[in-house]
């Protein structure tokens, strides 16, 4: 038997084992002849995108019912490191001993993790939404939070990080506030060190963002850092110090640690560099997709950390993986346009167009646009029906999410 295997199983993760299968299926290489197993510390696929969100019941999808239709086995286990020269991957269970597992291809698709500087107090008191799991502490927290009498800076969220998921945090946290019953004046801040909110948004949505979070009543602190946390508050370089029981980091993404692993050129996020067909530079029988790999999409822009990117990687990958273990040609992937959905809490969403990020709409129109992506659009037929799974992993690129322009 040849075995493929795929360690992850986010949005790269999931969409390359199950096109993989979709291209076993195609080729008519029965399973017991070409294995696809994948690893991942979770039992579930995380709809990583939606874990800032007020409700996150529906962020995660038992693999059972994702991988067991089509035929892909998987295991919970943590990925250590992996051995290209032997073609094996040791993993751990639980905290036990190693183990190894032997692979035939490798499809490398553990994405990428929140960056948590050294700074005093963050690791013990600090917040984040980077994984379900923590999405899921910070909303108990805040529950807990809720069930106390009102004391200072009780109400209080500091955001730390006004980036994309920043802001996303930022503005959806005058709902989680509310949900956790927290009494009192509501505080929300949002720290960076940068002299805007949104550096990276574009120019024309950058005053959209601004607009949304003066009507959502979020506070920004700009130009300083965070230079200690702790159980009842958060000091910043400029000296002032904010009661808070609640600070959340949101600041900076790196490629997983796994990938330093492999002898080969990464860039500058630990991300491999690939090529079109998704093989990694320098490793033989290595594929990666999603935020652990950096492909040129359009032969001049490199893919971005986001499951715009991660989702259509990740299929082609699976099917390349497969083509190139059994003899088959591969096919080349290639995005020509590249759009971004900033959603901003109650008051709406902007939309841009382009790597230059033009705005395209914003408001309510644009919020309609993000809820379909989050509820709709990234997540995988739940019928449990093995056709519809295997048409959904199909090699291809969708068209951009359609909005009315406002």
């Amino acid at each position: 038997m040849a075995r493929i295997v795929v360690l992850g199983a986010g949005f790269a993760g999931l969409w390359a084992a199950l096109g993989a299968a979709r291209k076993r299926d195609e080729i008519g290489a029965p399973a017991a002849d070409v294995e696809i197993l994948v690893v991942d510390r979770n039992p579930y696929h995380n709809i990583r995108v939606r874990n800032y969100e007020v409700d996150i019941s529906d962020a995660a999808i038992p693999l059972v019912d994702l991988l067991d239709p089509v035929g892909v086995d998987h295991r919970v286990a943590e990925v250590r490191d992996i051995d290209p020269v032997k073609q094996h991957v040791s993993v751990t269970t639980n905290g036990g001993p190693e183990e190894v597992i032997g692979y035939d291809r490798l499809v490398l698709t553990l994405g990428s993790q929140l960056v948590r500087p050294a700074i005093p107090g963050l690791m013990s008191n600090g917040f984040d939404v980077d994984t379900y799991a923590a999405a899921v502490r910070l909303d108990a927290h805040l529950a807990g939070l809720g069930r106390q009498a009102a004391s200072e800076g009780l109400a209080t969220a500091v955001i730390v990080g006004a980036g994309f998921t920043g802001i996303e945090v930022a503005t959806e946290m005058p709902g989680k506030l509310e949900k956790a019953g927290l009494s009192g004046t509501r505080r929300v801040i949002l720290v960076d060190p940068n002299a805007v909110v949104g550096a990276t948004i574009g120019e024309q949505a950058r005053p959209i963002v601004s607009e949304a979070l003066a009507a959502l009543g979020v506070e920004t602190r700009l130009n300083v850092t965070v230079t200690s946390v702790d159980a009842s508050s958060v000091t910043l370089s400029s000296g002032e110090m904010i009661p808070t029981r609640t600070v959340v980091w949101c600041a900076g993404m790196r490629a997983s640690p796994v990938a330093q692993t492999l002898a080969v050129e990464r860039d500058r996020l630990g991300r491999l560099h690939v090529d079109h067909f998704m093989r990694v530079a320098g490793a033989a029988n290595v594929f990666a997709a999603g935020d652990v790999a950096s492909c040129v999409v359009d032969g001049e822009h490199s893919s971005v950390m986001s499951c715009q990117f991660a989702r259509p990687m990740g299929r082609f990958a699976g099917n390349n993986v497969v083509a190139d273990l059994l003899g088959q040609p591969m096919l080349p992937l290639d995005i020509d346009w590249y759009v971004t959905v900033l959603d901003l809490g109650a008051w709406g969403a902007v939309y841009t167009v382009g790597w230059d990020r033009q705005l395209s709409a914003y408001g309510a129109s644009a919020k309609a646009t993000k809820q379909t992506i989050n509820q709709q659009r990234i997540y995988p037929p739940r019928n449990g029906v093995r056709a519809d799974l295997l048409a959904a992993a199909a090699p291809t690129v969708q068209k951009p999410p359609p909005t009315a322009r406002r």
